[in-house]
């Protein structure tokens, strides 16, 4: 499963409205090689699936991950901050062993 923080929820809802997609869109998710401890995060919204994709729906937000970063994502909750220590999206993912500095990418 992937979780969706209120944080997050309201400010995907705020984007998707404010760059009039519509309710076919959803977060999808990934894990890619790179960043400085070796896998990075990409979030982005799509409106089409692809074959093997795993679909979640929580706190009303629909996240889809392929299968390959769904092993790294397993019970990861989608957090957002917009605070002065750093506004973005943020993943608090329990299978991370180390994460860099700047958040965007972890180890296992």
């Amino acid at each position: 499963m992937l979780f969706v923080a209120d944080s997050a929820k309201d400010k995907i809802h705020e984007i998707k409205s404010s760059s009039g997609l519509g309710e076919e869109y959803f977060v999808r998710v990934s894990v890619t090689s790179g960043g400085c401890s070796g896998l990075s995060y990409q979030l982005d919204f799509d409106n089409e699936n692809q074959e093997n994709d795993q679909v979640f729906e929580d706190n009303g937000v629909t996240v889809v991950t392929d299968l390959k970063s769904f092993l790294y994502l397993c019970n990861t909750t989608l957090e957002f901050s917009g605070g002065l220590n750093g506004k973005g999206f943020a993943f608090n993912n329990p299978n991370a062993s180390r994460t860099c500095g700047c958040g965007e990418s972890f180890a296992v």
